[in-house]
């Protein structure tokens, strides 16, 4: 449930490895963040020795569609963080 607004998330979870410089994403989660941006979170974790941080929220990811023949985008992780936010 989102918190201020009562409605169902779509949560995608990506967890990568502290210092990892991508992170991939499918071309139906892309759609999904799209169709339903009010109701989609990414939510990016580092892993650090096999330790989950916490985890980064990032609202609204992504901007277009991808191309026909795309089946994954890889993004540029330290940009995505650096757009994201902590839980509340």
């Amino acid at each position: 449930m989102h918190v201020s607004t009562g409605a169902n998330n779509q949560d995608e979870v990506k967890g990568q490895a502290v210092g990892a410089m991508t992170v991939t994403v499918t071309k139906n989660e892309i759609l999904t963040a799209l169709n339903k941006p009010d109701e989609f979170i990414l939510a990016l974790v580092e892993v650090d020795n096999g330790m989950a941080r916490e985890p980064v929220y990032v609202l609204r990811p992504f901007q277009k569609e991808p191309d026909f023949g795309v089946t994954s985008v890889n993004y540029a992780l330290p940009e995505l963080l650096a757009r994201g936010e902590a839980p509340a």
